[in-house]
């Protein structure tokens, strides 16, 4: 990594002042980006702009402590710019070599205890981040961070994509919030309700002048994570603690610290179009990994019985069917899910880790959390919430050769649960295992931070496919969203592409699938997460077409490039990603009427030649690709339909 730091000394206030004669400004390296700041009656406060069109009106900031406030009575007393800039290289998110470029201000106020406070923004071209750094205040060397004033107020012709925190303690076996809710879709801000608040990320159309999603990064077990409050009768989203009921109670809702210290960053991406919404890599931009990668770990595609065969499947004849299904396939692994430890026990699963070997496919193993926070009775139970038992068993796993964990039904965003996530990471790695988290929170630069992570849920996933009819409903809009969303800030362990036509064993009669096969191949290159276990099952092998076997074959789960190409939230999406010399272009559309577009491809290069598309009847088929002299193809993609082109 080559990193470098330019200290530009901007402005320096060496006795107590307040801005509100005056305004402090840091713009992006083009220009276009400009955060503005002022003091008024004591209050901090910024907005911010692109390309001179208002993004956010003037939003609080601040801090409520155990040692005092830095919220009101505030003065500034120094005000520096810096800039930095970086390369880096990241195996496991959607573009692999990242070079960012910031303008940094540092501002810090005193509170009426005369203690300090600085908040810190790095901008760069379509990107804010910005924290808190706490010093130490006198003798004081530990502090609890309480809650944030820190707001986001929009002009009101805002609308927003939001998904709504879960009640705390309710849904499957109490192990709410597990971030599996649906979304409010181009709502104006006044209907932006909810008892608990809204998941970051959260996007938002401003007017007809552009874009802004709203998340945090750089969150570890030294913090909790935060999410965004319902609108305030004064027109603000604030940045929210974890509701006390989280965790069945346990765990306090702020932040314990040492000082000096510092809060996770906030990140607001912008653009006039959708463009650096899809492409940013600011989660990453800005945090730095916590440990090295104890091997150099490996990522692909998994087979999961699970998923369409459900419990009834963990049993050893089924997950031998599937070790040959992942052989067959060329897949490298296989996801053995839950009661594996009742079904087979640890003497038989060591002889399915073996035969797996045999077979060149390797094992990621399922695990509950614990059992002290929810009631989920799922096993193995009580075997990743405690230090001794957790690296005694990841002993035997590492003895054994499995590869991995999918560690399920964590439910919360305190520090408390925090620790685990990270305990759980630390020891994976120290045994050479990487981790998958379901029934969990948004990562947050979790991919940075922690070499052996590969990817968490945190979405409505493949299983609710099977579960909900509003969720097979719904599946198609939601698809259209989670590349702007969720997907975009992080990796999105979905488990999808669906190729039965009813989704269960027996595949006939019930839970039909609504959405088509072009669709479900779509999926595998618009959601992305370094290994990803796909939904198919041994059938499929004969009874779809042999084009889309053969697609499922090839299609890669990690990237080197990844571009928007069109679409809307909520109505159709059409991204490109690489993996090495080669592009995947894929597309879906949620809308009841066919979407024609006309897709500029030239710039990916002359490799792409096949293209997987429906008929309006549904039918999947694959032609050859036809591009014209100015690097332009025309495409329908079907309602509820997809299409690959490669």
């Amino acid at each position: 990594m080559l990193l470098k730091r330019f200290s530009v000394f901007l402005l320096s206030i060496s006795i107590a002042g307040t801005l509100s004669a005056q305004e402090t400004k840091v713009q992006g390296p083009d220009g276009n980006l400009s955060v503005s700041f002022s003091i008024n009656e004591g209050r901090l406060f910024y907005s911010l702009k692109n390309r001179g069109e208002t993004v956010l009106e003037n939003s609080p900031l601040g801090l409520y402590t155990n040692e005092g406030d830095f919220v009101d009575s505030l003065s500034l007393v120094d005000s520096e710019m810096d800039k930095v800039e970086k390369t880096y290289e990241q195996d496991r998110i959607k573009t692999s070599k990242v070079t960012y470029k910031a303008n940094v201000l540092r501002l810090t106020v005193e509170n009426g205890q005369k203690n300090k406070l600085s908040v810190v923004f790095q901008v760069s071209d379509h990107d804010v981040a910005f924290r808190y750094e706490l010093p130490v205040w006198g003798e004081r060397r530990s502090a609890v961070v309480l809650r944030e004033e820190t707001g986001y107020r929009f002009p009101e012709n805002t609308t927003a994509f939001l998904s709504n925190m879960m009640t705390p303690m309710t849904a499957f076996a109490r192990t709410a919030p597990s971030y599996e809710s649906g979304y409010i879709a181009d709502a104006p801000l006044a209907k932006a309700k909810s008892k608990y608040g809204f998941v970051f990320p959260g996007l938002f159309r401003i007017g007809n002048t552009g874009w802004a999603l709203l998340s945090e990064t750089g969150v570890s077990s030294l913090y909790c994570a935060s999410h965004l409050s319902e609108i305030s009768t004064e027109g603000v989203f604030h940045v929210a603690y974890p509701d006390m009921a989280q965790n069945n109670g346990f765990g306090s809702t702020g932040a314990a610290v040492s000082l000096p210290a510092v809060t996770p960053w906030r990140t607001i991406t912008v653009g006039n179009d959708l463009q650096p919404i899809v492409e940013t890599t600011i989660p990453f931009d800005v945090v730095e990994p916590l440990y090295e990668a104890s091997q150099q770990y490996k990522f692909g595609k998994s087979t999961w019985s699970w998923i369409v065969w459900q419990d009834q499947s963990m049993n050893w004849k089924d997950q031998v069917t599937y070790i040959d299904l992942a052989s067959d396939l060329g897949y490298p692994y296989i996801l053995v899910d839950a009661f594996w430890d009742e079904n087979l026990g640890k003497e038989k699963l060591e002889e399915l880790v073996q035969y797996a070997k045999s077979k060149n496919v390797d094992i990621f193993l399922w695990y509950n959390s614990n059992g002290a926070f929810n009631d989920a009775p799922q096993g193995p139970r009580n075997k990743m919430n405690t230090s001794i038992v957790r690296k005694s068993e990841m002993k035997w796993l590492q003895r054994i050769g499995v590869k991995g964990l999918k560690v399920d039904f964590l439910g919360g965003d305190k520090q408390e649960t925090m620790r685990l996530y990270e305990d759980i990471l630390s020891d994976a790695n120290d045994h050479g295992l990487m981790v998958i988290f379901h029934g969990a929170t948004l990562p947050r630069g979790w991919e940075r931070m922690y070499p052996n992570y590969v990817g968490s849920e945190a979405v409505i996933a493949s299983e609710m496919l099977i579960f909900s009819q509003h969720a097979r409903d719904n599946e198609a809009f939601y698809a259209t969203l989670h590349p702007f969303i969720r997907n975009t800030v992080g990796s999105m362990e979905f488990g999808g592409v669906l190729l039965n036509k009813y989704l269960h064993k027996e595949n006939k009669d019930r839970n039909k699938r609504l959405t088509t096969d072009a669709f479900q191949l779509a999926t595998a290159v618009l959601f992305q997460n370094p290994v990803q276990p796909f939904a198919l099952t041994p059938n499929n092998l004969s009874d779809v077409p042999s084009f889309e076997i053969d697609f499922m074959r090839n299609v890669p789960t990690t990237w080197d490039e990844t571009r928007f190409i069109a679409g809307y939230p909520g109505k159709y999406a059409v991204l490109a990603r690489r993996h090495g010399e080669k592009w995947y272009l894929a597309g879906v559309n949620a809308e009841d009427t066919p979407q024609k577009i006309k897709l500029h491809v030239g710039m990916l290069g002359g490799g792409l030649q096949s293209m997987i598309s429906d008929k309006s009847d549904g039918t999947t088929y694959q032609s050859n690709l036809k591009i014209d002299k100015r690097g332009e193809v025309e495409v329908t993609i079907q309602p509820k339909g997809g299409i690959v082109i490669f």
